[in-house]
């Protein structure tokens, strides 16, 4: 993912239910938590078999892969890293864990190949099996298996599948894809081409059951250039295309938001011409958009049902302030606050679309708004940490004190823990959510 920058009331609680689960409150109660401030991560984490992993950055600039155990937070191990290939706007790449099996890109200096995608043991960072790569966006979890695309700056460029526990091929494809959803049985892939699409393919076998041309859902025009992001909910796939004007002809492609079905790829829904808003939830979990017309002119903003496309709750164009804002929600995404720093803001209930009082308003927003490109050693230049959310005083504009867990919304969950970056790269975690679901960032 490469990242940038009406229902009754009754029913946006009802809806609401699921984000409610966990809020910025939850580090007050009583839930196992801890956090690791040895580390300065830098990409999304992932999580299995009671261990999470990152890609860490060191003093020097140089990249490593770190796993910690998730129920204390304690480092387990560390591994040197590298990206090869790896385009910047789509930031550093979190390490795959399969099972017990972590698989991540380490450095190579000799021969015709630039890296090592190597396989170790989760708890111990025992060396399992090692893969010689030219360049890879990086490895992903399908499933019981691991899937790659590799030799993505050749002609040759493909994509394998293979075991984790021995890294045996398993099957292979042409071209360049990304997992954006799989379970044990299958994987729908993201066929990054000329005429991207949505495939879906049987994981044992490699056979392929349905593929559905992005296309189909917004027009034509695609250009994934701009950046994606994807989230399931229930039994669908949710997925955003982000506009990007071409260089040469100044055209902005064709974007917007459309959901289809995991088991054969219909489309449910579609909103076309409407940009994702940043901070906000996943695709799948609570999208929030803002319509774009035909001149370029941003409309209000939509929080979305990520199962029907109906908009829950919007405020209009006019009701947005003038500049120098920055969004905030709240836990529940119950409202739309309009942050300025170190001064008053405005707040909206979504679903009335009405005003309301900013005293006693807190909303999560990103802790920095003027990001630094990392200073990574032996990379292109570019690439940006995963963003912090930091929670603010509407009334004031400032820093609320404290250290309250980020909301659901944004952070996500997985087995019932949920995992958080702060500003300064530490990792945090804490064990209150009662489902897995994606966060901001998948």
């Amino acid at each position: 993912m490469l990242r940038p920058l009406a229902k009754p009331a009754l029913a946006l609680a009802g809806t609401m239910a699921l984000a409610a689960c966990s809020g910025s409150d939850a580090a007050t109660a009583d839930f196992p938590t801890w956090r690791n401030s040895d580390v300065n991560v830098v990409s999304r984490m992932v999580s299995a078999a009671g261990v999470a992993t990152a890609t860490s950055m060191r003093p020097d600039g140089t990249l490593e892969t770190v796993a910690l155990d998730l129920t204390s937070g304690k480092k387990l191990w560390a591994q040197p890293a590298t990206m090869e290939g790896r385009l910047p706007g789509m930031g550093v790449p979190p390490p795959a864990i399969v099972d017990s099996v972590i698989v991540s890109l380490d450095p190579r200096k000799r021969g015709k190949w630039n890296a090592n995608l190597v396989a170790r043991d989760a708890r111990t960072g025992r060396q399992k099996w090692i893969r010689p790569v030219h360049s890879t966006f990086g490895p992903q979890r399908c499933g019981p298996y691991v899937c790659l695309s590799e030799h993505t700056a050749l002609s040759t460029a493909r994509v394998v599948v293979l075991d984790p526990a021995s890294g045996k091929l398993m099957w292979k494809l042409p071209g360049i894809a990304e997992v954006e959803w799989s379970d044990a049985n299958r994987v729908l892939l993201l066929r990054l081409a000329s005429n991207p699409m949505i495939e879906s393919y049987e994981l044992k076998t490699g056979k392929l059951q349905w593929q559905q041309p992005i296309e189909q859902a917004l027009g034509p025009g695609i250009d994934m250039s701009g950046g994606w992001a994807f989230g399931a909910t229930g039994d669908n796939l949710v997925g955003y295309v982000a506009p990007y004007t071409n260089p040469g002809t100044k055209k902005v492609s064709t974007f917007g938001l459309f959901s289809l079905k995991i088991a054969n790829g219909t489309i449910n829904w579609m909103r076309p011409s409407v940009v994702r808003v940043y901070p906000s939830g996943s695709p799948g979990l609570a999208p929030v958009v803002r319509p774009v017309d035909q001149q370029g002119q941003y409309g209000g903003f939509a929080r979305l049902d990520a199962e029907t496309g109906r908009v829950m709750g919007q405020i209009t164009a006019s009701q947005v302030p003038g500049s120098g804002w920055w969004l905030a929600f709240p836990g529940q995404m119950e409202r739309l606050g309009f942050l300025k720093h170190n001064s008053a803001g405005t707040a909206f209930d979504l679903a009335s679309g009405k005003s309301v009082p900013v005293k006693e308003q807190h909303g999560w927003s990103f802790c920095v708004t003027d990001p630094k490109p990392l200073p990574l050693k032996g990379q292109a230049p570019g690439f940006y940490s995963i963003a912090s959310v930091c929670e603010f005083d509407l009334s004031n504009g400032k820093r609320v004190a404290g250290q309250n867990a980020p909301p659901f919304w944004f952070t996500g969950s997985h087995d019932g823990w949920r995992l958080w970056r702060d500003e300064k790269g530490g990792i945090h975690g804490i064990k209150d959510a009662a489902v897995s679901a994606p966060g901001m960032y998948g």
